[in-house]
This record gives C-alpha cells, structure tokens and sequence, in this order.
C-alpha cells in the first residue's frame, strides 16, 4: 500500500529513479519509489559504467559493488574491419576509476536496489502514475494504488514519461528514429576481452563490448531489427561490420532484442515541484554509452538538491540543478549523433575519416581528451577529486 504522504516520489524504477531514491535516502529524506512494470527486468541495454559515473556512484556508496561484478576496460577502440583507426587509453585518465567497466544494466539496477533495501525503502510496483496536481505546498500524484501527496516530484520514468506530459514540459527532437538490435552473445574471437570497441561500418555503427563471464554484448545500428535475433542474424551483423581476417564465431544467444531511439530532450528538466532525470529529459543514439551513464549523473545531481532544499536550502538550488544537467545532455546528444554519422559516411568519405581518425589518434593530447570525454570526466566541476573511505576503493585503482 502507498503511503499518503511523502517528501519526494520518484517514478520510474530504472538506474535513474533508484540512483535518485538512494541519494535522498542516504540522507534521511522520506523517499517512495514507483514504477509502473510488476518486475525489475532480467535484460537490459546499458553495458556500460563510464568512470565519471563511477565516481558518482561511489558518493552514495554503490560503486564497490558494481567494480567487483564488471570487467574493467582500461582502453576503448575504434575500428573499420581489422584496422584499429582511433585507440583511446583510460588508465591515464585523472580518476580513482581508470576505466571503463563492463557490466550489464540488470546488475546495476540490482546494486541499487540492494542498496535501498538496506537503507529500508524498497521499490512499490506495479503502481501507475495517472495525474500529478499541484498544491500551495507540492503536488498530488494520482496512481492506480492511490494519491501520493508529495512535496517533490521526480520524473525517471523513461522516455514516454508520464511526469513529463503530465506536467506540460515539451520533449523537442528530429521525428527520425534510428532501429537498433542488441545481443548478449558467447562467441569465438580474437578481439581483446578488456576491450570494448566501436566498428565504423557503411551499414551502421556495431558495439563489442565483453561482460563479465564470456559473454559479450553486441549493438548495432539497422534497418529493421528482428523481434529475437538469432545465432544466423548476429553471426552476418559480425560478418559485414566485424573483424575480416580472424571473424568471430557466434554459437550461443543468450537473449537478443531490439529497440528504437528518438533524439530528442525535454525543454526544462524543472517545472515547479517536478524534476526530470534520465531518459525522461533526454534520449538520443546508444553510441558511446552515454545514455544510462548521463542519467545516473542527472539522479544524483537531482537528489542531492532536493534534499540540499528540503534540509532548508534554497529553491533555487533546483534551478541550478536544471540549468546545469540539461547542457550537459545536448553535449551528450550531440557527442552521440556525431559518432553515428562518422559511422554512415557515405563510402567517398571513409579514406579521409579513416586517415583522420589514425592522425588524430597519433596525437597523445587528442587521445586524452577524447578520453575525458567518453569516460564522462570532461563534464567534472572543477577541483579536487573527492576523497572517499578506504573500504570503498581498496584494489579499484588499477586498470583491469
């Protein structure tokens, strides 16, 4: 049953809304989770956990955990076919997280849960938003369990967020949607095994990311993505895009599915009482895992303020909030957008990317600041790193 009253609803029950809900709890804010799906989904898309994540996640004690389950990625690679055109190293990278880490999106989700149970708040589900009504002193969620009254709204309810229409905020973007396919596969191959990788094809972009026990998760940009795509589907994605001289092998599907992205972003992540975080302020192209790594950021950004503002701060710490993580999305949408069409030039143009990105990556101080970018780290506030408990980063230093 729901509670009646509550300082701070977060909707949506993915890594943004449960990130959101442990920073709040963390800090002694009555905090109630909904989400709309009767279970917490066993697959997921995001594979990745970018270092400025990472370090995040380690202010709200939920980076350990999630180090010790992933492969750590100490470099990523852009390739046509066999040629490695850009490698960018992490382990110089200014960070206790000197890599990427390599882990499906059910753990994390897993970590966070965990985490919240521990500090007793646990997710209520199935629970749907239906209407949000705003009162002199917050606003009034009505769901299919009951009205919640809340001072606090927080939207991590994905793109077709309720809490976004509910609340009149317009979500702008081309009306292009780009088809992706996504696979957790076991295959015979000589890539590296901590090493993700981006191969440049005609057809589309494809991802090689390795996880944790063999298994490594496949993305790719298509046409029309099948339903669940299986060993002979993959197995020609790999064929057309992948390595030429030692091809991979497919031989099992552990689970494949598809999905289609909008690029678009909310036109403020504030209205009122309610905030927007993750993919309900912004959606955009899988390249570079960015998406769940932004929202993460967004959710502890948001609830770090809203509980700032209910321990007696000011209002306008919310605006700060907005104002500050929504250029960092179109930064994101636009780092995404431009990595897809490097991925689709047209065949004439391919020489000259390809001589570019190998100049580019011959070039130390270019290669780190790409670096700082995909790790997230470019996006840091100025100033010293935090420092952490001994317990949480013993051993995490190094780079796999």
């Amino acid at each position: 049953m729901l509670p009646q009253r509550t300082d701070v609803l977060v909707v949506g029950a993915g890594p943004t809304g449960l990130a959101t809900a442990l920073t709040l709890a963390r800090r002694g804010v009555d905090v109630t989770v909904v989400d709309q799906q009767e279970q917490p989904p066993l697959t997921s898309r995001a594979a990745v956990v970018h270092a400025y994540t990472l370090e995040v996640l380690d202010r709200i004690d939920a980076a350990a955990p999630l180090v010790a389950q992933g492969v750590r990625a100490p470099r990523f690679s852009v390739r046509d076919r066999d040629r490695v055109l850009l490698a960018v190293p992490f382990h110089r990278l200014p960070t206790r997280f000197p890599y990427a880490l390599l882990i499906s999106q059910a753990v994390t989700e897993a970590v966070l849960t965990e985490r919240l149970a521990d500090l007793g708040v646990r997710v209520r589900r199935p629970c749907r938003l239906t209407g949000l009504t705003r009162t002199p002193d917050g606003i009034v969620a009505e769901t299919d369990g009951g009205d919640v009254r809340a001072r606090f709204v927080v939207g991590a309810d994905g793109l077709h967020s309720a809490v976004r229409e509910r609340s009149g905020i317009g979500f702008a973007g081309p009306a292009a949607v780009e088809s992706f396919v996504l696979a957790d596969v076991r295959v015979r191959s000589a890539l590296p095994r901590d090493e993700a990788a981006l191969f440049l094809a005609r057809p589309g972009p494809l991802v090689w990311a390795p996880l944790p026990d063999g298994v490594v998760r496949l993305v790719a940009a298509v046409p029309t993505a099948p339903a669940q795509p299986d060993v002979a589907y993959l197995q020609t994605l790999l064929d057309e895009r992948g390595p030429a001289r030692r091809p991979d092998r497919v031989t099992e599907v552990l689970w494949g599915s598809r999905f289609r992205v909008h690029h678009r972003i909310a036109d403020t992540f504030r209205s009122g009482p309610v905030l927007l975080a993750g993919d309900a302020g912004h959606v955009h192209s899988p390249a570079g895992g960015q998406g769940m790594n932004l929202g993460i950021c967004d959710a502890v950004a948001a609830g770090t303020a809203l509980a700032d503002v209910l321990a007696g701060g000011p209002d306008g710490l919310l605006d700060a909030y907005a104002a500050r993580q929504r250029p960092m999305a179109e930064d994101v949408l636009s780092f995404a957008a431009g990595l897809t069409r490097l991925a689709t030039l047209p065949p004439a143009g391919r020489p000259v990317r390809d001589v570019l990105l190998r100049v580019l990556g011959a070039l130390p101080p270019v290669r780190h600041r790409i670096a700082l970018r995909l790790s997230g780290l470019s996006h840091r506030e100025p100033g010293p790193v935090a420092p952490v408990a001994r317990s949480n980063v013993a051993g995490l230093g190094a780079a796999g």
